[in-house]
């Protein structure tokens, strides 16, 4: 098989030798966080990094070249870099403005215990689909989500993967969403068109989520006096240390207005900042030092509640950035393993083996997947993917809405589930896990964000069994060739 184009010029290694990188990092890894229990895998990472920049070098290239590589993938990722300074911003101010004690109890006075886990993954998905961010979604309503279940005394990890669930599947089909922009984007596809194409396995994810979510909120919570006794003394805390009002979800009713009326994420957020630190200001006495202070190194109280110390001592930028040099780290990884041609090596050697549809949309997904273990990007996992498959799916004859559907799954929606990922390094840091100070147990909210991992084994069952795998219309086939687009030569393919 063949594209009918010329070939890149630059010069690709082997396979052999572009998987050195991706097993070397992924041993020193799995040295790092299972035989020392340590997770810290911003130097594995790292290490990684030198690895692929002397194979780049291996094969002819300049170490600016490999440079440009890393800080290129890193530009991009900035403003998201951005999101995650100013929720750490957001988050000391809303407690110090007393935003998320409120919503921590309304949510314990208002929510059922039995209905809470499922009622937080409706909640986040609500959010982020209008919101159009799962980071945003999961650093506010997400954090004072965690609160309210602490209050109910469920594991953090039950709560963690609730929010995780509910977050990135709004985030998934949203319009507003860059992710979800992206992946039709680079399969030349449109987006409302992609979002259709995903409800097949978006719908049942979310409702087998729903139901496990209520089972175990049934089994996990007991309604006995001493459940209710510790949810009444967490009450009478906030009310002690803070002033308690609807009015003082003025800040969060900000970022909801400006970004459904569109505005970027990046000034809607930091309205919220500035909203919070006004309501600090006027309703809980909070001077301008002291709203300094909360921004950049977080809240700190001490009252007689060792629940309410834990919930609210958190926040600033500064509690981020153990999360965002790790993201940095990553992003720089994956960049140097795209500019020196190690993953496109390792994608082109699958797609040398897959002679079916169904064998082509489970390596699209999986490589999603892959990208996202190795790399550590979700933006890479989605546009290295699109990029490569898409002539694939043209030359079979197939829609690539199933490719945009593949990799939207196995990048946004795997992303999180990733703890070395951006995506999994700001859910950790956002949510509080502290898996960095060993608590190794949060890390169940893996398994546990069910939607995030349903969706894509059903996409993957769907491909087995041809069902909702839509057949490239003649109107399309036209718009590739309307729009010259690459289409690999798969005649013998069924």
């Amino acid at each position: 098989m063949a594209i009918n184009t010329k070939q890149s010029e630059t010069q690709k290694p082997s396979l052999a030798l572009a998987l050195v990188p991706v097993i070397l990092t992924l041993a020193l890894l799995g040295v790092q966080i299972f035989y020392f229990g340590d997770f810290t895998p911003h130097i594995p990472l790292a290490i990684g990094l030198a690895i692929t920049a002397l194979v780049g070098i291996k094969q002819g290239l300049k170490w600016k070249q490999i440079e440009e590589g890393i800080f290129h993938v890193i530009h991009v990722s900035m403003p998201s870099v951005s999101v995650l300074i100013l929720v750490g911003m957001l988050v000391g101010v809303w407690i110090a403005s007393g935003t998320v004690p409120t919503l921590i109890y309304y949510g314990l006075t208002l929510l059922s215990p039995q209905i809470f886990l499922a009622a937080a993954m409706i909640l986040c998905s609500v959010v982020s689909l209008s919101l159009g961010t799962s980071w945003g979604t999961v650093g506010t309503v997400g954090l004072a989500l965690m609160g309210i279940g602490a209050g109910f005394e469920i594991p953090m990890y039950w709560t963690a993967g609730a929010v995780v669930s509910g977050a990135f599947f709004g985030d998934k089909v949203s319009p507003l969403s860059d992710t979800t922009n992206l992946a039709p984007a680079v399969t030349g596809t449109d987006v409302f068109s992609h979002i259709k194409n995903m409800m097949p396995t978006t719908i049942p994810a979310m409702l087998i989520a729903l139901v496990i979510y209520l089972i175990a909120g049934f089994t996990l919570i007991d309604n006995d006096n001493g459940s209710f006794e510790r949810i009444t003394a967490i009450t009478s805390s906030l009310q002690r240390n803070f002033e308690i009002s609807a009015w003082l979800l003025a800040p969060a009713l900000v970022v909801i207005v400006l970004a459904v009326r569109r505005m970027p994420p990046i000034p809607s957020l930091f309205a919220g900042v500035i909203a919070g630190a006004i309501v600090a200001a006027f309703t809980q006495g909070a001077g301008i030092h002291d709203i300094l202070t909360y921004a950049n190194s977080g809240y700190s109280i001490t009252t007689s509640s060792d629940a309410i110390n834990s919930l609210l001592n958190r926040g600033g930028i500064q509690s981020m950035m153990w999360t965002i040099s790790l993201i940095l780290i990553a992003l720089g990884f994956g960049g140097a393993l795209e500019r020196t041609g190690c993953l496109e090596a390792i994608i082109s050697a699958i797609m040398t083996k897959v002679k079916t549809f169904k064998g082509v949309q489970t390596s699209a997904t999986l490589t999603s997947v892959a990208t996202n273990l190795v790399a550590g990007d979700p933006y890479l996992s989605i546009a290295l993917p699109g990029r490569m498959y898409a002539p694939v799916y043209r030359g079979m004859k197939y829609s690539t809405l199933n490719l945009s559907r593949a990799i939207e799954e196995g990048g946004t929606l795997v992303s999180p589930l990733v703890p070395w990922n951006a995506g999994g390094a700001f859910v950790i840091g956002a949510l509080g896990l502290s898996i960095g100070d060993g608590n190794f147990e949060n890390l169940l909210y893996i398994p546990l964000a069910f939607a995030c991992w349903i969706s894509p084994v059903l996409g993957l069952i769907y491909a087995q069994l041809g069902f909702f795998s839509p057949k490239a219309t003649e109107e399309e086939q036209a718009r590739w060739k309307k729009n010259n687009e690459l289409v690999m030569d798969y005649s013998t393919a069924k």
